[in-house]
């Protein structure tokens, strides 16, 4: 009979109470701040769900009622340097966090409303309502509040979505050789999705100090903890990644925080993350100001018992037992919070314009304007201006033949030589000698603090890149072995990543760049072969640049690590081989932004390409005879492209032909072609044209990948059909 042998996790996991000695050693400020901000949050979110109620709420109304203590035990311990962030029920760990930020010496209860804390439920009360006095000028409603200032990094409507993101804010802090960790807010039913464990594993890894703290209010919706997964004890789920983890009674704020203060000790000291599970429950169902028990999946009692619970009601008693306060002083303290909410909601509303008796509407003059709509989607790029901007054929410096790739690595160790914020991760980026194709050659060497290797785990380091972007201190070069990864972390690249910027006012930037290799033609199939660049056009706040020589390259990759908006470079194995005009020793300059280069002069027809397809392109031109104008795109994203030179060209020939290589389905001329007849329809003579690649993606048989993309031969043919369809059949040699 085989010998068990009993093993131990490699990380303690303990539950975590208070005994009345705990009360009483407890300082007797830090007990009337705690209730202050109790009461100052009920009060807000109950006033949130009466204006809900009245359908002056646009859109959800997550109320944290009854889980006020878990955010306000756990952050009272926090300095004004950590970062919190937190999930779409997070209304009070924004103003617990805020709270501590405008009141760093603690709240009286006697007097616990200052102008500062008026002036914060206000605005915090305005952006639920969409007003543009909001933290996000309106646009951030009730699920995406975030004061950078205050260290609360924002809250977030995508289950588990935050998480990533706050690793990165909590490895920048880390790298920045300080002791401030971050703090990432989310429920039981975050606890089973793919990018937290994915980052507790990588945060475990590189000893990241980030808590990942629990919020187990036991109902995803209606959905029971138990229903979910096998082991309700949501705190297991650290073990398995050795994280320190500590159970607690989230209903009792001084639990919560001793708790805390044991995982900070852990996390100041350099050891990495921890968890906290806090056991608390929402009085009100998931949206809106009904019981649980209105929709069938709680039951009455259940919910009584837990109201007995109430963290308003356990602190003031204890610290009545304690002679620290008076029942007539915490019912002052309940009347103060409740009259600051109506002079809030006040300054907010005004009678109804209907002349309805008790009826309420917001302020019309508190609106954001409709022509903010799409400001701040992208930064100005003033950070661009003034920069030194070369093109190849007016380079004065030193060019020699020579190899794509190792531009590549080129032109990136200069920029991390001059610039120690620039930080590169991705998958095996660290060893090969560079990567899988080289990319990366030598930087390990010279910068091994500044080249991670990182777990296969797309969602956790993009997400991680997301948030050392947001900290602004340094700045994130991410590799996407293959492009196809993006729908692997497709949650951190476009939920997150690209809309953050807008989605939180438009002014705090996101300078990530985000390098991916289109690999057609190389055997590797349908899920390692894509072209992104459809995609990502269509998906605000991404720009996206695609360099068809080595010079362009280091122009594109310069301006793209100066950009402050998320930048997506495109690169082509095809090119990795090539060979071209490129410099030795002079790395500093940047392509002009916005410009397309014209690779070919001609007057017959226009063709628009990018990457590998403008070489086939003028191959193709060649061997046609056909007078075309090859436009080399370089940049594609809408705000990014050269409209400029598209329009000139356009006039010219009136005649288009959008050459790309990939799947028609995820195609980038699509879109070009439907921009190009709205804004130049006047200008042509036919529809636009395209050659793209099949609807398929391309398949492993050599046979069948070469059938499914673009290369000359399908330009040549693309290049005949627009000439016989313009009807120059004796163009066509």
């Amino acid at each position: 009979m085989p010998e068990t042998i009993a093993l131990s996790p490699a990380a303690p996991w303990v539950e975590f109470r208070t005994t009345d000695k705990d009360w009483d050693n407890a300082d007797p400020q830090l007990l009337g701040t705690m209730l202050s901000q109790l009461h100052l949050i009920r009060a807000f979110e109950e006033t949130v769900l009466e204006l809900a109620a009245e359908g002056l709420v646009h859109g959800p109304a997550h109320s944290s009622i009854g889980q006020e203590g878990g955010a306000v035990g756990s952050i009272l311990p926090l300095t004004a340097q950590d970062g919190v962030n937190g999930a779409h029920r997070g209304h009070h760990q924004f103003l617990a966090k805020a709270l501590s930020y405008v009141a760093p010496d603690g709240i009286d209860p006697m007097n616990a409303v200052t102008p500062k804390i008026q002036n914060l439920l206000q605005r915090t009360l305005a952006e639920i309502l969409g007003l543009a006095q909001g933290f996000c000028r309106g646009r951030g409603g009730s699920m995406h509040l975030q004061w950078h200032e205050a260290g609360a990094l924002g809250t977030n409507a995508i289950v588990g979505g935050g998480v990533p993101l706050a690793a990165g804010a909590a490895w920048a802090h880390k790298f920045a050789k300080t002791d401030a960790v971050a703090v990432t807010y989310f429920g039981d039913g975050a606890v089973n999705i793919g990018s937290v464990l994915e980052s507790m594993n990588l945060t475990g890894a590189w000893k990241i100090p980030l808590c990942f703290f629990i919020e187990n209010n036991r109902y995803a919706v209606s959905t029971t903890v138990e229903e979910s997964t096998a082991e309700s004890r949501l705190s297991a789920r650290g073990l398995g990644f050795a994280i320190p983890s500590w159970r607690v009674d989230g209903m009792n704020p001084l639990a919560v925080y001793l708790a805390m203060q044991e995982a900070l000790k852990h996390m100041r000291a350099g050891n990495g993350p921890t968890v906290i599970e806090a056991e608390v429950y929402r009085f009100f169902h998931q949206n809106g100001p009904f019981a649980g028990s209105a929709f069938a999946y709680r039951t009455k009692e259940e919910e009584q018992a837990w109201r007995e619970r109430d963290p308003l009601l356990l602190m003031a008693a204890e610290m009545q037992k304690r002679k620290m306060i008076r029942a007539e002083e915490v019912a002052d303290l309940r009347k103060q919070a409740q009259i600051a909410m109506a002079a809030a909601a006040a300054e907010l509303t005004e009678a109804d314009g209907a002349g309805k008796v008790g009826k309420r509407r917001i302020r019309p003059d508190l609106w954001p304007r409709p022509d903010f709509r799409d400001v701040g989607l992208r930064g100005d790029l003033s950070e661009l201006k003034g920069a030194r901007t070369e093109e190849q054929g007016t380079f004065k410096g030193k060019l020699e033949k020579r190899k794509f790739i190792d531009l590549v690595a080129d032109v990136m160790g200069r920029r991390m030589e001059t610039d120690p914020g620039i930080v590169v991760m991705g998958e095996d980026v660290h060893r090969l000698k560079g990567g899988t194709n080289g990319a990366t050659r030598g930087l390990k060497d010279r910068f091994p603090d500044r080249v991670l290797g990182t777990p296969i785990s797309e969602n956790a380091f993009v997400g991680l890149g997301g948030g050392i972007a947001m900290d602004g201190r340094f700045k994130p070069v991410v590799e996407f072995m293959y492009p196809d990864f993006m729908w692997v972390a497709a949650d951190q690249v476009f939920n997150q990543i690209g809309k953050a910027r807008h989605m939180f006012g438009g002014d705090n930037s996101v300078p990530l760049v985000l390098r991916t290799k289109v690999a057609m033609g190389t055997g590797y199939g349908s899920q390692h072969s894509m072209d992104p660049a459809g995609i990502f056009a269509t998906a605000p706040g991404w720009r996206i640049v695609a360099p068809s020589t080595p010079f362009d390259y280091v122009g594109l990759m310069n301006a793209a690590l100066a950009c402050k908006d998320p930048v997506l470079v495109i690169e082509h194995v095809d090119l990795y081989a090539s060979s071209g005009d490129a410099p030795v020793d002079d790395f500093d300059y940047q392509l002009p932004f916005g410009k397309a280069a014209i690779r070919r002069a001609g007057s017959e027809l226009t063709v628009l390409t990018y990457l590998s397809m403008v070489a086939h392109s003028l191959e193709a031109v060649e061997q046609t005879g056909i007078d075309a104008e090859v436009v080399d795109l370089r940049w594609l994203d809408k705000a990014s492209i050269d409209w400029n030179a598209i329009e000139s060209s356009i006039r010219k020939t009136n005649n288009v032909l959008i050459v790309e290589q990939g799947a028609r389905g995820t195609s980038y001329g699509a879109w070009l072609a439907d921009e190009i007849q709205r804004r130049y329809f006047d200008w042509l003579d036919q529809p636009v044209q395209r050659v793209t690649g099949g609807e398929a993606s391309p398949s492993i048989s050599k046979v069948l990948e070469r059938a499914a993309i673009a290369r000359t031969e399908e330009v040549v043919d693309g290049l005949r059909q627009a000439m016989r369809e313009k009807g120059l059949t004796a163009a066509i040699s």
